[in-house]
């Protein structure tokens, strides 16, 4: 697949769309994290037909941040983080492809990082 480029106008356009993708995805992980203790005996319960009403509610979290997440890599966007809510926009800056980076906390795409440094390397736009 090739890489889609965006422009920072075009990174902020998305956001709209992003935002209630991002909310649900983190939204269902934080319900999977907390079920944590139990969640490998519910989930071989639910493999072998046990029906625990349970095991379908953290099976059908797992569906939402796995159609989510496949909804934001059409969009073109990359998530880098899950529990930062943490995405990446390709993009390019002096004539270099660079990542313009967007945490789901955040108002508005106002930095940017290399393509190897990750979120540490997190630069001002």
């Amino acid at each position: 697949m090739t890489a889609r480029y965006f422009t920072l106008d075009e990174a902020n356009a998305l956001l709209g769309t992003l935002r209630p993708l991002m909310r649900d995805i983190l939204h269902a992980r934080q319900q999977i994290m907390d079920a944590r203790p139990e969640l490998w005996p519910v989930l071989v319960k639910a493999a072998h037909n046990g029906g625990s009403k349970h095991a379908g509610e953290l099976l059908g979290q797992f569906d939402v941040i796995q159609r989510n997440l496949r909804a934001i890599q059409k969009l073109g966007v990359e998530v880098k983080d899950l529990d930062q809510g943490l995405v990446d926009f390709r993009s390019r800056r002096d004539d270099r492809d660079i990542y313009l980076c967007w945490r789901y906390d955040e108002s508005a795409v106002t930095h940017w990082h290399e393509l190897d440094a990750g979120f540490a390397g997190r630069q001002s736009l």
